[in-house]
């Protein structure tokens, strides 16, 4: 399975998810910075940079995870 994150024009530098290598240890990644991600069976985080990372969340959670990171920083000031 293969996933192409749109990219948008918005930049935060600050824009992070937490996520969890194989071996246990967590670490944070700019989601901006997520160029495609990939399942192999195991989930693969593939950056601007071409540095990849084997995770051991879902497909499904690192989308959610960056939409939900997105919704909350692009979010209006007044909500």
């Amino acid at each position: 399975m293969f996933i192409l994150l749109s990219r948008g024009r918005f930049y935060d530098q600050n824009a992070m998810i937490q996520l969890t290598r194989l071996n246990g240890q967590q670490f944070v990644v700019n989601a901006d910075k997520i160029r495609y991600i990939e399942s192999t069976p195991d989930t693969i985080v593939c950056c601007e940079s071409g540095e990849k990372m084997m995770v051991r969340e879902t497909i499904q959670e690192v989308v959610r995870r960056a939409i939900e990171y997105a919704r909350v920083i692009r979010r209006s000031v007044t909500d």
